[in-house]
């Protein structure tokens, strides 16, 4: 299946990125699915499909017929014929009607993260004051030194 997909995307002019971000999946499950770590999920063809309606499902799931063979843009989607005329025309022809129904992601494929703002304060402590000074002598006397306080 990995041949067909490639033969799609260069009918499509797309890179490997582009077509991973048409069909709504990430590279790296694209990227899996050319080195036959995994093979495509049936919700992964489901998504090649929808962006390329053209595509013969038929074809893409079992590499029969052809690939743009019974699925083109015109007869992909079911139309259903109304039985009213078109005052405009004076034709008979039925007025075609589209029923298709399409499931719009309500979520993005790749979610921003947000950035983290942290704040660090410095708070100021007063200096430290000598209050004494001791110098310790090797016969083993010391002396005090204190400062004089105003």
């Amino acid at each position: 299946m990995k041949d067909r997909i490639i033969q799609i995307m260069q009918k499509e002019g797309l890179s490997n990125a582009e077509f991973a971000e048409k069909i709504g999946i990430s590279t790296s499950s694209l990227s899996h699915i050319f080195n036959g770590r995994n093979k495509p999920s049936l919700d992964v063809v489901m998504r090649i499909h929808k962006a390329c309606p053209y595509v013969n499902i038929e074809w893409l799931l079992y590499g029969e017929g052809e690939m743009e063979g019974e699925n083109t843009p015109d007869t992909a989607t079911p139309q259903y014929t109304q039985g009213f005329e078109n005052p405009e025309k004076s034709t008979e022809s039925p007025i075609l009607f589209d029923f298709r129904k399409e499931n719009v992601s309500e979520t993005p494929a790749y979610t921003p993260k947000e950035s983290v703002r942290e704040e660090i304060r410095y708070i100021e402590k007063p200096h430290p004051k000598i209050t004494e000074i001791r110098i310790f002598f090797d016969n083993g006397t010391y002396q005090v030194f204190k400062p004089e306080k105003n």
